[in-house]
């Protein structure tokens, strides 16, 4: 199986695989949800091919790819608990 981008190079931006678990999902989620709005507009005014280029790209796969680039960064936010 081949992951690109590569998990070494995601990991190396966060400090754990659960911290690039729920950033990932979490873009995914906002950029899956900006696709929708977009096609619901496109479906408007644009034509069929025009709105699958819109959509090849998988959500997570461009969250993944935002993370790498480090264009997609985190804070880490103590909490109250002990």
């Amino acid at each position: 199986m081949v992951i690109k981008p590569p998990i070494d190079q995601l990991l190396s931006k966060v400090d754990s695989k659960y911290t690039l678990c729920i950033l990932a999902s979490r873009r995914g989620r906002q950029i899956n949800d900006m696709i929708h709005g977009v096609r619901d507009q496109a479906l408007l005014t644009m034509q069929a091919p025009q709105i699958a280029q819109i959509t090849s790209t998988k959500p997570l796969t461009l969250a993944m790819e935002e993370i790498a680039a480090g264009d997609i960064g985190y804070e880490r936010v103590k909490d109250g608990y002990k």
